[in-house]
């Protein structure tokens, strides 16, 4: 029985030594070692940006009062850093679209003529167009379009700044969108500024490449100049 076992001991020493040869022989161990370096690759380091420095100061380093009596401190060099800060955004306040008041279509068809009237004593010295306002034009969107022809004609082809002189002769800067033929940041300032209400009527005349001075026509004055022709048959 122990022989036996001797015996068997043997023949799985045999065994192994013949498969670690074979082993060596297919170079699986350096496969192996391989294969473990490459799955744990090392770290980028992150890059540092380096904050700007606005002044460099030399102050006391910081002493235990039982020194007090002792030799002036020596001083350390401390280092002020720029500390970056955006621009504040320009909040208006929202105007109460609940109580919207809508023209009616007599008053809007008054202040389009009397725009177009206007328009006809302009001269034809500069470019003019005529455009009444809309519920969109002047509450909520803010976005005022222009007349494609016109824009294609007299405006730029890129987008550009272009300025409202209003009849007191004070401007107001805004964005001109190219592709879209319209008014977009700055427009919203105008018609708050000015009280523009859905109905009334405003004459555009281009007095320089990017200038409008702009007239405007009030839809309320439809009725104020009614009262007045009826008073006058009176």
């Amino acid at each position: 029985m122990v022989a036996s076992k001797v015996k068997y001991e043997e023949m799985r020493q045999q065994r192994m030594e013949e498969n670690k040869k074979k082993l060596e022989q297919l170079h699986l161990p350096l496969l192996s070692q391989a294969l473990n370096k490459a799955a744990s690759p090392k770290p980028s380091p992150m890059k540092k940006v380096k904050p700007r420095t606005i002044r460099t100061e030399l102050v006391p380093v910081r002493r235990s009062g039982r020194f007090a009596n002792k030799p002036a401190p020596h001083y350390k060099e401390v280092t002020f850093y720029e500390r970056v800060q955006l621009p504040r955004r320009i909040v208006y306040p929202k105007r109460d679209l609940s109580n919207r008041v809508y023209a009616s279509d007599e008053a809007r068809a008054w202040a389009i003529e009397k725009a177009e009237k206007l328009e006809s004593t302009l001269g034809g010295d500069y470019p003019t167009f005529v455009k009444p306002m809309l519920q969109s034009h002047v509450t909520g969107g803010f976005w005022l379009g222009l007349p494609s022809y016109f824009c294609k004609k007299h405006l730029p082809k890129r987008d550009d700044t272009v300025t409202l002189l209003d009849e007191q002769g004070d401007k107001w800067p805004t964005i001109y969108l190219a592709r879209k033929t319209g008014l977009s940041g700055g427009w919203k300032k105008f018609s708050v500024d000015h009280d523009l209400v859905d109905g009334d009527a405003l004459v555009f005349q281009l007095i320089l490449p990017t200038v409008f001075q702009v007239h405007i026509i009030r839809e309320n004055g439809f009725s104020e100049e009614n009262a007045r022709e009826a008073a006058s048959k009176v």
